[in-house]
């Protein structure tokens, strides 16, 4: 008799808790594009950083470049768990059915500083959208990096039929160019490709918590630099971004800015001043521009925040390593520092969860306790110029908190 009470009661427990591992397993295998937490793909300690360069063959073929950054070093392949995918929407479920394992075999090229995969892919006549994932594991921590691009959506204008190439042969896998290195820009039935040049400046967004639209310019000038043949290095030596395009009646091209030698840090004195704007009071930017001798006065901008030498020594290496990581996560015709997303990034730090959605990007911070959370949210805006033009959806309600991240700044507390 007890036996058989004692298992009346554990059986419908042991059900309960079978049927909660199934759905716990469900769940994690019913992940979309839409829940995936990307916050790995903005961290300071990645080991590794994705990058899909869709090359459109035809109408609805596709070849999927997938160079692989290497930023641990000595990195061996089997330590990462590689795989893609093809999905129909962002509420696909991304399955071991869709996702294709890359394996030794499916590498291209490996050099130094990436491993190279290619795949080609067509997308069914009756599918409206598709998107490609990259998913690499690391199979020491468990830790998966994920980066996604459209290859049909509604923000797309389309994919060129060509791309720019590192010595190596590896796609260039950034959206900058340092002045006067040279590419090699490659394509299966291109030969001549067209330069056009644009010497815009841009300036700091406005802060989070200021809903007035910002100034547009009436006009942006454009130069056109000619045509240079393919496969052939060529490099871009002037201040702004480069457009290039094989057919330059077609809204399909590649979009690169140009920039010193010295990027993603800083260039000068000058660019510093520039810089501070975000953990700075009106008066003190305004101090700092009109000063004569800039360093001299930035000396004494930081030591005036902290007044302690050592405290200002390591705010200015974390605030200017925010800026550097800005820089080469969010550069597009303009600097990633600059731009929306670069600019929440350098104050409020990493986010710690970032999900996608096909109109947007959202970033959420979790605060100490846990309990507490500010989310920023991005939309997505269609650009000729890049697939990934992101702008913040500025709000009175997100004041309280920035103003406490930069007192946080100011007093050299802040710590990623």
């Amino acid at each position: 008799m007890i036996r058989h009470k004692i298992t009346t009661k554990i059986t419908p427990f042991l059900g309960f808790l079978f049927l909660f591992l199934g759905f716990s397993n469900l769940s994690q295998a019913q992940q979309t594009l839409e829940t995936l937490n990307q916050a790995l793909r903005y961290s300071r300690y990645a080991r590794l950083s994705l990058r899909i360069i869709p090359l459109q063959e035809a109408n609805r073929s596709f070849v999927l470049q997938m160079p692989v950054e290497k930023i641990e070093e000595n990195l061996e392949f089997d330590t990462y768990q590689f795989s893609y995918a093809v999905l129909s929407g962002f509420q696909e479920p991304i399955t071991a059915q869709n996702l294709i394992t890359l394996t030794k075999e499916d590498v291209v090229r490996e050099t130094d500083f990436h491993i190279y995969f290619e795949k080609r892919v067509t997308i069914p006549d009756s599918q409206e959208m598709a998107f490609a994932l990259l998913q690499v594991t690391d199979t020491r921590q468990g830790d998966v990096y994920y980066y996604h691009t459209d290859l049909i959506s509604p923000f797309i204008f389309g994919h060129s039929n060509f791309w720019a190439y590192y010595e190596d042969g590896v796609p260039f896998d950034q959206s900058f160019v340092i002045q006067k290195e040279p590419i090699e820009f490659k394509g299966r039935t291109v030969v001549n490709l067209h330069n056009f040049h644009y010497p815009a400046a841009f300036d700091a967004p406005l802060p989070p918590m200021e809903i007035r639209p910002a100034p547009v310019p009436r006009e942006i000038k454009v130069d056109y630099k000619g045509s240079f043949m393919a496969n052939l290095p060529v490099t871009f030596d002037e201040d702004g971004y480069y457009f290039i395009q094989a057919d330059t009646n077609s809204t399909q091209g590649m979009m690169l800015k140009a920039v010193p030698e010295t990027f993603p840090r800083i260039n000068d004195f000058d660019e510093m001043v520039d810089m501070v704007v975000y953990i700075s009071t009106r008066r003190e930017h305004e101090t700092l521009k009109e000063a004569e001798d800039k360093k001299i006065a930035l000396d004494q901008y930081w030591y005036g925040l902290t007044k302690d030498e050592e405290s200002a020594k390591k705010l200015i290496r974390e605030y200017f390593k925010q800026i550097e990581f800005a820089n080469i996560l969010f550069t597009d015709f303009k600097e990633g520092w600059k731009s929306d997303r670069g600019m929440v990034y350098t104050v409020m730090g990493p986010p710690n969860e970032v999900s996608f959605r096909l109109n947007g990007e959202i970033w959420s911070y979790v605060g100490a306790n846990s309990n507490s959370k500010i989310t920023f949210t991005f939309a997505r805006v269609k650009n000729i110029l890049t697939p990934n033009y992101y702008i913040l959806n500025r709000s009175r309600a997100l004041q309280p908190e920035w103003f406490k991240s930069i007192t946080t700044w100011r007093n050299a507390q802040m710590v990623f």
